[in-house]
């Protein structure tokens, strides 16, 4: 049976800790901190393994404003969001429906009268007013955002492009100094791929991620996401040439690429490796009995 994390985020965190970024300032659960001008960032209580510090959200504009993933559905957090909205919310933006991203919007909603954009309605989010498919905008004045959507780390994941700052929400498509998950089936590593090179060409200034602290010199950090995700593509060849024609399964793939990776984070990893796989199964480049089991046996071709 295929399984997924509960809540797919951080691949490894020691794989990327020399990308060349400036990260500002220390994220902290229940801080509201200014970001940018008529940008604000309110860090939810879930730290963890997986969401970091918490998950962030973001109160965006000076009159009107568009919050983007309001994160758990916690009271106190949300009492926090409502003060700091001052009755001026009026739209909710999610990036995707993983579970730490959204169950606070139904209270929000209802408190504020805030309408709800998403790229979809699943995961048990049931109301959308608006899709964010690409291009669609959300907001108005100076809590104007525009979808981007990124699939990858989720099918329905979008970014948030708020050009005129030249400030991109990036949700888990970016996260500040860790790679992501991608966890098939919805996970898909050619399409993450390539929604990182159309991330990067947006030519954005700074990137908000939803884990961790805002990067503010985004081009060589998304050119070493990049080749992460191409080293870890060519680790996996070179495990599945030595595994020989008796293949290898995606556990013991992850064992031999990950070795300098503490174990307890290689479960998570086993995903990232399996959505690697499917890729090349998809370009004729490996073979699996099963590429719908993250545990089938695989052979290089």
């Amino acid at each position: 049976m295929t399984t997924t994390p509960e809540e797919p985020a951080a691949d490894d965190r020691t794989a990327v800790p020399e990308m060349p970024a400036a990260m500002v300032g220390d994220v902290v659960a229940g801080d509201l901190v200014e970001v940018a001008p008529g940008v604000r960032r309110l860090t939810a209580p879930n730290p963890g393994m997986m969401t970091g510090p918490g998950t962030n959200c973001y109160l965006v504009g000076t009159e009107e404003l568009t919050v983007v993933d309001p994160g758990p559905d916690d009271l106190a957090h949300l009492d926090a969001l409502v003060a700091a909205g001052e009755g001026r919310i009026r739209w909710i933006a999610l990036t995707h429906t993983h579970v730490d991203h959204w169950p606070a919007t139904p209270s929000l909603a209802r408190r504020t009268g805030a309408e709800v954009a998403a790229f979809d309605a699943r995961d048990g989010l049931e109301r959308v007013d608006l899709a964010l498919t690409d291009e669609v905008e959300v907001g108005v004045g100076d809590g104007r955002l525009v979808a981007v959507h990124t699939p990858g780390h989720a099918s329905n994941h979008v970014c948030l492009w708020d050009e005129a700052r030249g400030l991109l929400f990036t949700g888990d498509h970016v996260m500040s100094g860790s790679t992501v998950v991608i966890a098939p089936p919805d996970g898909d590593m050619a399409a993450y791929i390539s929604s990182l090179e159309k991330v990067r060409d947006l030519g954005a200034t700074a990137l908000a991620p939803a884990h961790g602290p805002v990067l503010t010199d985004p081009a060589p950090y998304l050119d070493d996401y990049l080749s992460h995700r191409l080293d870890r593509e060519r680790q996996v060849v070179e495990a599945l040439a030595a595994a020989g024609p008796a293949g290898a399964d995606t556990e013991a793939l992850v064992e031999a690429i990950y070795v300098d990776v503490h174990e307890l984070l290689h479960p998570v990893a086993r995903f990232s490796v399996w959505a690697h796989l499917r890729k090349l199964a998809a370009e004729g480049r490996a073979r699996g009995l099963d590429v719908d089991d993250p545990d089938t046996t695989w052979v290089g071709i």
